[in-house]
């Protein structure tokens, strides 16, 4: 779960179901009661439907977790970490770094590093979108070394460079308000 949309979603879920829950967090959701496996069948059926998934095993979880703080870490807070991402994701979720990012990568196929870097990049899209700050600003927010680096992964990522990236942005603009 990544948005409140989603614990939203969960939440009636659990609701429809007669669950009693003590909280829904994103990934993780605490319910009073011992499930069924008709209810936990049942659950994963709905959520399915809503585009959400029931995890079973502790390593999905795990790596959830893993996805969460990043998205979380990148998408919902207005600073990021002053510490190394490694040793923040290491922190909130209570393991070795090493251990989370050999599971992380034998399970996505990717490294936490990579992960991250995509998640910046779209970050960098949205604000690019909302047009409040500059390259500048933007590098200096994500805690880029420079422009110059930020617009490298950038091009990196997308194939565009950031000022191409706003000018698509705003010539589909001009294309919408003519029509």
């Amino acid at each position: 779960m990544v948005s409140l949309r989603c614990k939203m979603i969960v939440k009636t879920e659990l609701k429809k179901l007669g669950l009693r829950y003590v909280m829904v967090d994103l990934g993780l959701v605490d319910v009073l009661e011992d499930l069924t496996k008709e209810q936990r069948d049942l659950l994963k059926a709905n959520l399915l439907k809503s585009g959400l998934e029931l995890l079973d095993d502790k390593k999905s979880i795990l790596i959830e977790k893993i996805k969460n703080v990043i998205t979380e870490m990148i998408h919902y807070s207005d600073e990021l970490p002053k510490i190394n991402y490694s040793n923040h994701i290491a922190e909130k979720l209570n393991y070795d770094y090493t251990y989370l990012s050999n599971i992380f990568s034998e399970v996505k196929g990717i490294t936490i590093q990579q992960f991250i870097i995509i998640h910046k990049i779209e970050r960098v899209k949205e604000l690019l979108l909302y047009d409040e700050l500059n390259l500048t600003e933007i590098s200096y927010k994500l805690h880029y070394s420079s422009v110059a680096h930020l617009s490298k992964q950038f091009k990196k990522v997308t194939g565009l460079s950031p000022s191409f990236y706003k000018q698509l942005k705003q010539k589909r603009k001009g294309n919408l308000e003519n029509i």
